[in-house]
């Protein structure tokens, strides 16, 4: 595992590790938790942006209304 500084307002990394004890876990461990959230959501985007290309070949047939849109 890597090692990296970091630096905050004080004030906040006191209420950051408040935080964790109170959720039984410590602040280096959190961190972890949100970067690994942090580059999963560019995987999503990744994916998303994929899709986007597989289906744009798709033509819903025209601009609809609002009301359209909403019949049943």
């Amino acid at each position: 595992m890597k090692n990296i500084t970091l630096s905050a307002d004080e004030d906040l990394i006191e209420k950051a590790r408040a935080l964790a004890h109170s959720q039984r876990t410590t602040l280096n461990e959190a961190f972890r938790g949100w970067l690994a959230q942090f580059t999963a959501s560019e995987g999503d985007a990744q994916s998303f942006h994929a899709l986007m290309q597989q289906l744009r070949h798709v033509d819903a047939g025209g601009h609809y209304t609002r009301d359209e849109m909403n019949e049943r």
